[in-house]
C-alpha cells in the first residue's frame, strides 16, 4: 500500500505540472494571439524576431488546452481514485504516443508520402486562404522569408491563385531572389527558389539529433504516463479491498 500511495502521490504532482504548464500556454496563446503588440514590446530588443511567436499563437492554444485536459483528467483521476478516469487518461496518452509514431514513421520512412498529405493541405492554403486570410498569410510569409523560400513545392504554387489574380499576376516578392515587387512569374522561374518543404525537410535533417532527442523525451514521459496510469487502475480493487 505505501508503493501504491507513493505512485498516486508522483501521478498528482506530475499531472499538476502538465496542468499548470496547459495553463501557462493557453494564456501565452491567447494573450499573444489577442494582443501580440504588448506581447512584442514585452521582448523589447527581441521583437523583430517576435512576428514568428504571435503566429504559432493558435498552435499555442490548442497545445495548452490539450495539455491542461490531460492534467486535469490524470490529477483528479489518481486524487479521487477514478478508474474511468484513469483509463481516458491511458487511452488519450495511448492516442497521442502512437499518432505520434504514426507520423514519425511517415516523415523518415516515406517522406514522399508525408510531402503528398502536407501538399493536401498546403497547396488549397496558398490557392484561396493566401493574401486574404491574416492568419495563413502570416505564417506562410514568415516561412518564405526566414527559410528563404517559395510556396510548398516551388512559385508554381501561386499560379492561378486568388492572390495573384488580385495583385495583377504578381507573385510574393520572396519567390524572386532579389525580392523585388512585383515578382513575375518568368522572374520567378530565372530565379529558381526552391520550394519550403524542401527547405523545413533539410532544416530537420540538419538537426536530426536535437528533433529526435526531443521526441525521444516526450516518448518516454508519454510510456511512463501510461504505465503509472496503469498501475493505479490495475491496483484500486486491491486498494478498495
Amino acid at each position: 500500500m505505501g508503493c501504491f500511495t507513493f505512485v498516486k502521490l508522483m501521478m498528482v504532482l506530475f499531472n499538476l505540472l502538465i496542468f499548470l504548464g496547459g495553463l501557462t500556454l493557453l494564456a501565452m496563446g491567447i494573450w499573444v494571439s489577442v494582443d501580440g503588440g504588448s506581447f512584442l514590446q514585452l521582448l523589447g530588443p527581441f521583437s523583430g524576431q517576435g512576428m514568428q511567436f504571435v503566429n504559432v499563437g493558435f498552435f499555442c492554444i490548442a497545445i495548452g488546452a490539450v495539455l491542461v485536459l490531460l492534467g486535469l483528467l490524470g490529477c483528479c483521476g489518481a486524487h479521487k481514485e477514478s478508474k474511468c478516469l484513469l483509463l481516458t487518461f491511458f487511452s488519450i496518452i495511448l492516442i497521442i504516443f502512437i499518432a505520434e509514431v504514426a507520423a514519425g514513421v511517415v516523415a523518415l520512412a516515406y517522406s514522399s508520402f508525408a510531402e503528398g498529405i502536407l501538399r493536401a493541405w498546403a497547396t488549397p492554403a496558398l490557392q484561396k486562404d493566401y493574401g486574404s486570410d491574416p492568419v495563413v498569410t502570416k505564417i506562410w510569409n514568415t516561412t518564405m522569408t526566414e527559410l528563404k523560400c517559395c510556396g510548398f513545392t516551388n512559385y508554381t504554387d501561386f499560379v492561378d491563385s486568388k492572390f495573384v489574380q488580385e495583385n495583377g499576376g504578381s507573385l510574393p516578392p520572396t519567390c524572386c531572389w532579389n525580392y523585388s515587387a512585383p515578382c513575375s512569374p518568368d522572374e520567378a522561374e530565372r530565379s529558381t527558389v526552391p520550394g519550403c518543404f524542401k527547405n523545413i525537410l533539410e532544416t530537420l535533417k540538419e538537426h536530426a539529433n536535437i528533433v529526435g532527442g526531443i521526441a525521444a523525451g516526450i516518448g518516454v514521459l508519454e510510456i511512463a504516463a501510461m504505465i503509472v496510469s496503469m498501475y493505479l487502475y490495475c491496483h484500486l480493487d486491491n486498494r478498495i479491498s
